[in-house]
């Protein structure tokens, strides 16, 4: 964005104006700063890493357009999170998720222990080409609500209560028993959901500490809550 676009843009929305010195000041002080953090070097390990791509509708050349913002954000082994990198694209892919990991492994990121992902088709593979060892795991939310997608909307609380022993489970024994109950309860009405469980059976592979640990802290409020994003020409 230009500075006038950014001046205009300013007034639109707080109906107060910034000179075009002022703007280009705030920024000449800002972008340097902004690249220095987007390429500052990382940790050689994290425990979680979560990846997702959040989309927001952005004004762009005097129209809103859907932007797609890759959002990585770890857990660091002081227990800490961290936002690794925040990237810009016009959709969500694997062929740019796999640009994105690069970017990560040239910082100095060399292992992940766990990746939290949604269901992006190839996603699974771009993590695994630059990190083989990497277990990749289903996010318990993004496979909650894709499963009631398919589940009537006045058979949502009863299904919710019955699948949850299946994700709080406490072991993978435990997990199996559950989904097996489940299966003989709704596998009828929702054979498309039994089964997807069963095929993403990785999400239960963790200890349920691990799982409520994984669903707690990677969610999409922890960055769209606190980040807004603006376009560039």
């Amino acid at each position: 964005m230009s500075d006038n676009d950014i001046s205009r843009e300013i007034e639109d929305l707080y109906a107060f104006s910034i000179s075009n010195v002022t703007i280009s000041a705030v920024t000449d002080k800002i972008i340097p700063e902004l690249k220095q953090w987007q390429q500052r070097p990382l940790d050689a390990i994290y425990p979680f890493v979560w990846l997702d791509a959040i989309h927001y509708k952005i004004r762009e050349d005097g129209r809103y357009v859907s932007k797609a913002v890759y959002t990585v954000l770890a857990l660091n082994l002081e227990g800490k999170k961290d936002v690794l990198g925040l990237y810009l694209s016009d959709s969500e892919g694997a062929n740019f998720w796999l640009s994105v990991l690069t970017d990560l492994q040239n910082r100095g990121l060399k292992d992940i222990l766990i990746a939290c992902i949604d269901g992006l088709t190839g996603f699974p593979e771009a993590i695994n080409s630059i990190y083989p060892q990497t277990e990749v795991q289903l996010c318990i939310i993004h496979q909650i609500r894709n499963s009631l997608k398919y589940v009537a909307s006045k058979h949502h609380k009863a299904f919710m209560a019955d699948l949850k022993p299946v994700y709080r489970a406490v072991s993978k024994e435990a997990a199996e028993s559950a989904l097996d109950e489940l299966d003989m309860k709704w596998g009828q009405h929702y054979p498309v959901v039994i089964q997807s469980w069963r095929r993403k059976w990785a999400i239960c592979r963790l200890t349920s500490a691990i799982r409520r640990l994984s669903a707690r802290l990677f969610t999409r409020r922890t960055l769209s809550s606190r980040y807004t994003v603006s376009s560039e020409n």
